[in-house]
């Protein structure tokens, strides 16, 4: 008798996600290496830019929790395809600016259509991936929104160069509209609807998860999971990430324009850099994770120990990186802090489904609502600090936060479940 081998339509799935994680980031990154060109026509003041900057990320940040709810009240299949179109419209639409209150709406309403991506991207893989590929699935995804980033400065520096900064900001926003369409094409709500899946795969997954979930829309348990203190002590860990991160996103090529004096194309190859970094760093955190996690049955410490070390490497990257009179060693340096700092991202995203089930898409979302308000705390308070105190003072508060990040993650406990805790 001949044993069937699994289908891998799961990992279709992934790859998938992986693409829009690349896309987000894409969008996200376009502005930033805009900000000289952005600077040079309107000019704007770097408080101003903050603030413009910072407009996505109130965005973001304050549809979480909606987004997430999008996700499990219908769907990832129909909300994510939603979400993405929503979003590169929006992209696209950056083009259309006129003046800071034209730019700061629509990166507004861009932010508000990203907000559901990462939390409906989580929620989607809920059914497909199997416990112990969830660090891996994460880590890969996040990579994918990092490869994403690092790769969009060079283009969009030879765009502005050729077409102007505004074609560039169109020329990203098509790319989602065509992911949108594959997407609702190809993914589906659960294993068990999918046309691709044999029946091998099927148990595997079934197996792996306890049986079948049932594929029925229930009310979200709002009291239940904002009661939970697992998911308070990640969120507020992940506002210090976000914070942190949101340095390197939004400010880093200015940074290395304006202070450390490189050229705008130097800017975009050296910009890139640290984000390559923390590409691998996010590949190496879900695998790390995953392998402990197998080798020792124990998550909390598989999930705790790679993104407390995570977070001490970037605190140890960025100190040198600030202080350092060499331009070229100050990159170097923030490839390692931008490494650490990615190190805990497939990890902080592998908790919300090991401790949220079929809701880990609202789950996701308060924590990445809380890493979003400190993301878009950063941009403008960074822009006020520079004017202040100059470019060293916030990577040294960056610093601090990363150290802030890792004590607060020494008190989340993966094997918490949510709803089989207590309170």
């Amino acid at each position: 008798m001949t044993i069937q081998r699994p289908t891998r339509v799961r990992h279709v799935v992934l790859w998938l996600t992986v693409a829009a994680y690349m896309i987000t980031y894409m969008d996200r990154v376009v502005i930033s290496s805009s900000v000289p060109s952005l600077r040079e026509e309107f000019g704007f003041s770097m408080v101003t830019v903050g603030w413009i900057l910072s407009a996505f990320r109130w965005g973001y940040a304050l549809f979480q929790l909606p987004g997430g709810w999008l996700g499990d009240r219908f769907g990832p299949r129909r909300a994510l395809t939603w979400i993405v179109v929503w979003w590169s419209v929006f992209t696209s639409a950056t083009a259309l600016s006129w003046n800071f209150a034209s730019m700061a709406t629509f990166r507004f309403l861009f932010g508000v259509g990203e907000a559901g991506a990462f939390p409906t991207a989580t929620r989607s893989l809920s059914r497909w991936i199997l416990p112990s590929e969830r660090g891996f699935a994460q880590g890969i995804t996040h990579a994918g929104s990092r490869l994403g980033a690092a790769m969009t400065p060079p283009i969009v520096v030879w765009i502005i160069s050729v077409y102007g900064w505004r074609a560039a900001f169109v020329v990203f926003g098509t790319l989602g509209i065509a992911w949108a369409a594959v997407w609702f094409w190809y993914y589906r709500d659960s294993p068990e609807q999918h046309s691709s899946v044999n029946a091998a795969e099927l148990d595997l997954i079934h197996s792996s998860m306890g049986g079948p979930r049932p594929n029925i829309s229930k009310p979200v348990p709002w009291k239940k999971i904002l009661s939970s203190r697992t998911l308070w002590y990640l969120s507020a860990m992940y506002f210090f990430y976000g914070y942190c991160l949101s340095v390197y996103l939004d400010w880093f090529p200015t940074y290395l324009n304006s202070y450390r004096h490189f050229s705008l194309k130097q800017m975009g190859f050296y910009a890139s850099l640290p984000l390559l970094a923390g590409t691998a760093g996010d590949l190496m955190g879900g695998v790390c994770s995953d392998w402990w996690l197998k080798r020792t049955g124990d998550i909390k410490l598989a999930r705790r120990g790679v993104a407390v070390s995570g977070f001490l490497l970037a605190a140890a990257g960025i100190i040198p990186a600030t202080l350092t009179m060499n331009s070229v060693y100050c990159v170097y340096f923030s490839c390692i802090a931008v490494f650490g700092l990615e190190l805990t991202v497939g990890v902080s995203w592998a908790l919300p489904l090991d401790i949220g089930g079929d809701f880990a898409g609202s789950v996701s979302a308060v924590m990445n609502t809380c890493g979003n308000i400190g993301g878009a705390i950063s941009p403008t308070l960074l822009a006020y600090l520079v004017s202040r105190f100059g470019w060293n003072v916030p990577f040294l508060v960056a610093a601090g936060v990363c150290l802030a990040a890792a004590a607060l993650f020494c008190k989340i406990d993966a094997s918490r479940q949510i709803f089989a805790e207590g309170t």
